[in-house]
């Protein structure tokens, strides 16, 4: 995306010509829009940053938890006490 953006193309034609290289799906002219601004800003950084809220491995080990503490617990009664949706406990139980 940053070499489309200093070859001054927008953002639907970067889009367009990343999407012919690697398939259809690569980005989105959206995704080239958010690109493109961050590039036009002087504090733009491609490095990935901190997120905030709780790490993933916490809420892992919170649904693991929940199990031990009973093996009858339902995913939703999980979901509920830890306030997260349901799918996301299953798909936290796949990966284990």
């Amino acid at each position: 995306m940053k070499f489309y953006y200093k070859k001054g193309k927008n953002a639907t034609q970067a889009a367009k010509k990343i999407c012919d290289l690697f398939g259809p799906n690569a980005v989105s002219v959206r995704v080239g829009q958010n690109w493109l601004k961050g590039f036009q800003s002087d504090h733009f950084d491609a490095k990935v940053e901190p997120r905030s809220g709780r790490p993933v491995m916490e809420k892992l080990d919170a649904v693991l938890g929940k199990i031990e503490h009973d093996r009858h617990i339902s995913l939703h009664e999980i979901a509920e006490e830890l306030g997260i949706d349901h799918k996301t406990v299953v798909t936290y139980l796949k990966k284990v």
